[in-house]
Order: structure tokens, then C-alpha cells, then sequence
């Protein structure tokens, strides 16, 4: 994410390090190949959420995989998963000497999961201060590895995690290249058995995550931009098929290597982001626990609307590319951010706050926060507290 640094228009995109460590196994029965990616004296905390694995067979498999080990289970992990609840989890795995963290579910299991193997071997205290919101430069974490049940937020790829807290209603997000996962397990099998509406959400979120990272401003990186398009396009033809036919694997499984490269870093190499979405959509479900994607669909198309003059050459590039759109470069953008919209609402997504009863004593709740940060974002960190609420303002307009 940018902040604090202003790019000028028409920069050509800057030199990069790209560097990703994760071992993907992709495809049918690859939770059986467990055992070849965890050392065979591990102690293993395997964590999971609200008990999907136990109905669609998925926990199962993995007892199955891992048998013979020392397994330490954690279960419970909330959509948004909370300090309060993670905390739990590192007490135990402390108390029970794990070395091995395997999180068996969908993004925000996984999210969870990387800060307890941040947070076990932490003896600074105060986790949520230095680990969560990065005060301390902790320089240790356990071992990590995925099954992935869910495709979304890429988290099986990337070193990122975002943690809510209970008490203060917060949602922030955390990063550190030591909580790469290992390896993630990817079979779009264990997806068949998902509700239509987390199959949407993850769309979406996958959908939004490239727009974050692409709709900016041209920088002549044709590759990003056009690894980006291609992502956007997979999603857009893949959705309707995948929703459709919940057991069509070729489509599931394009669903969920195009949710997993959305945001494993090759997208954004050397080009501006914005994340102004995300951050916005974050205090959404602070405060009203909307469903994540469901955030990002309330706030994008409007953030996008707000920011069309500066955004134009990617709007118009996007409606062209993507949407094989033709028109004047108004018409253009103009039908771009209207395609954004249809395709959300296609899915099932609200497009309008208004929809969930935020109005506007909720949004100057959210304006203060924002302020009280003193943070800005946006490719040219200049979303700020007056921008936030004018955007969620045109959101229940």
C-alpha cells in the first residue's frame, strides 16, 4: 500500500524486488502429499473455523494425511477473525510446545493463522500493539502451511493478514515476510460443497483485489496491466459457470488459482496501488459487520466515481480491454464504472451502503477514525477523512 508518497502522472513504473517463497500444490488429492511438506516430528496446531471441514470431508482427509503426528486442534475462528479468539489460540499452542501451525480453511482462517505464528514465540507482550499495528520488528514466527477451502483473499500466497479486534471495534491489517506460508494446498474439490453466497463474496473479493492494485494510472507496465486484465476476465466468464455448477472443477479451479495470483504479489510489481477501498471497507465491518467483499462492493464503484478524473486513462483502458467497450474516452469511463457495478450486483452484492442502514451518523463515525489515524490513501495518498465520507456519501445517496 501507498502512504505518504505521491506519484506523478504518467511515471514509467518503478524498479522492484519480487521475491514469493510459497510452495503451491494444486489440483485433486494434493491433501494426501501432507506429510512430504511438515517435518515428521512436528507438533501441529491445526486451526480451522466454524466446522465447515467436518461436514465436506475436508478434516477428515487431513487427520487421514497426518496420521502419526502430534496434532493440537483450534477451532472457532470467526469470518473476521478476532484478537480476542486468536489469543486463545496462542495460549494453547504455547502451553503445548507447538512448532507447526496448519490452517485448514478458507482466507480468514489463514489470516488468523499468521498471527499465531507470530504470536506464540512473541515475548514482547501487548500482541495486538506490536505484532498486529507493527510497533516491534519481531524477527521470529512459526512455520506455517494451508488447505485452503475457500478461494479470496489470497492470503495462501502472500505474507499479509488482516486481524479485528472485539473491544475497539477495529479491523487493521498486518504484514511481515515471515509469515509466508510454506506450501498451500489447493484442490478446488474441497470448495464443491461452499454456500452460493461465499462463493459470490470470494468473487468478488478476488474481483476487487486486482481493481485495487490496476485502476490507477498508465504507467506502461504492459505485463502487470496485462496479467491484471487477464485475472479480471477469468473472473468475469468464470463466475456464472462456477456459481452455476458448484462441481464444474474446470471452472472452480480457474475460480481459484485466479483468486490466488489476484494477490500473490505479480500485479502491482513497480506500479502504483491504491487499497483506499479496502481501508474504507475495513470500518464497514468494524462497525456494522458487514461481510468483507460485501464492503468493497458498497465503496468501489463510488471511490471510483469520486476519483474519474484522475483514474480516466486506466478507466478507459479497463472498459476497453475487460469489458471490449467502444465510445468516447467519457462514454468510456463513464460505462466502465457502470460494468464494475453489474457485475457486483450480479453476483448478489449491494452496491449501495444504504442497502445495510449505514447513513450518515455512521459515516462521521467512520470519518473520525480515519482522522484520528491522520493516515491518507490512494495512489496518491490523498483519500483522506473529508474524501472518506464524501464517497460513502454518494453510497446512500
Amino acid at each position: 500500500m501507498l502512504n505518504g508518497y505521491k506519484y506523478k502522472f504518467n511515471d514509467m513504473f518503478s524498479n522492484f524486488a519480487y521475491y514469493n517463497p510459497v510452495k503451491i500444490l494444486f489440483g485433486k488429492g494434493q491433501i494426501s502429499v501432507l506429510p512430504k511438506q511438515i517435518p515428521a516430528d512436528a507438533r501441529i496446531l491445526l486451526t480451522y473455523g466454524g466446522g465447515s471441514i467436518f461436514k465436506n470431508g475436508v478434516y477428515d482427509q487431513v487427520i487421514k494425511a497426518l496420521k502419526g503426528y502430534t496434532i493440537i486442534e483450534f477451532g472457532g475462528i470467526e469470518a473476521n477473525p478476532y484478537f480476542e479468539t486468536l489469543m486463545k489460540a496462542v495460549e494453547l499452542g504455547r502451553s503445548e510446545k507447538v512448532d507447526f501451525i496448519l490452517a485448514v480453511g478458507g482466507g480468514s482462517v489463514l489470516d488468523g493463522s499468521k498471527f499465531i505464528a507470530a504470536a506464540i514465540p512473541f515475548e514482547g507482550g501487548d500482541e495486538w500493539t506490536n505484532i498486529v499495528l507493527n510497533k516491534t520488528k519481531y524477527s521470529k514466527a512459526l512455520a506455517l502451511g494451508s488447505v485452503l477451502t475457500l478461494p479470496a483473499t489470497g492470503s495462501e500466497m502472500n505474507p499479509v493478514a488482516v486481524i479485528s479486534k472485539m473491544d475497539t471495534h477495529e479491523k487493521r491489517g498486518m504484514s511481515n515476510p515471515l509469515l509466508f506460508p510454506k506450501f498451500s494446498v489447493l484442490d478446488p474439490e474441497t470448495t464443491f460443497s461452499l454456500p452460493e453466497k461465499q462463493v459470490a463474496n470470494g468473487l468478488a473479493d478476488a474481483f476487487t483485489h486486482v481493481m485495487e492494485q490496476y485502476l490507477t494510472y498508465p504507467v506502461n507496465a504492459e505485463i502487470q496491466d496485462r496479467f491484471a486484465e487477464s485475472i479480471m476476465k477469468t473472473l468475469i466468464e468464470t463466475a456464472p459457470k462456477t456459481i452455476q455448477n458448484p462441481e464444474d472443477y474446470e471452472s472452480r479451479a480457474n475460480f481459484m488459482w485466479a483468486a490466488t495470483v489476484a494477490l500473490n504479489g505479480w500485479i502491482n510489481l513497480g506500479t502504483p496501488t491504491d487499497w483506499a477501498t479496502h481501508q474504507i471497507g475495513h470500518e464497514l465491518t468494524a462497525f456494522h459487520g458487514i461481510d468483507h467483499a460485501r464492503t468493497l462492493a458498497v465503496v468501489l464503484p463510488h471511490l471510483l466515481s469520486f476519483k474519474k478524473e484522475d483514474k480516466k486513462g486506466k478507466l478507459i483502458q479497463y472498459a476497453r480491454r475487460v469489458w471490449d467497450l467502444s465510445g468516447s474516452d467519457d462514454e468510456l469511463a463513464e460505462a466502465a464504472i457502470q460494468k464494475t457495478i453489474e457485475f457486483y450486483e450480479t453476483l448478489g452484492l449491494p452496491t449501495r451502503a444504504s442497502h445495510y442502514g449505514i447513513d450518515q451518523e455512521s459515516i462521521l463515525k467512520i470519518k473520525d477514525r480515519f482522522a484520528k489515524r491522520g493516515m491518507k490513501f490512494g495512489e496518491h495518498a490523498d483519500i483522506g477523512p473529508d474524501e472518506v465520507e464524501k464517497i460513502l456519501q454518494m453510497s446512500i445517496a
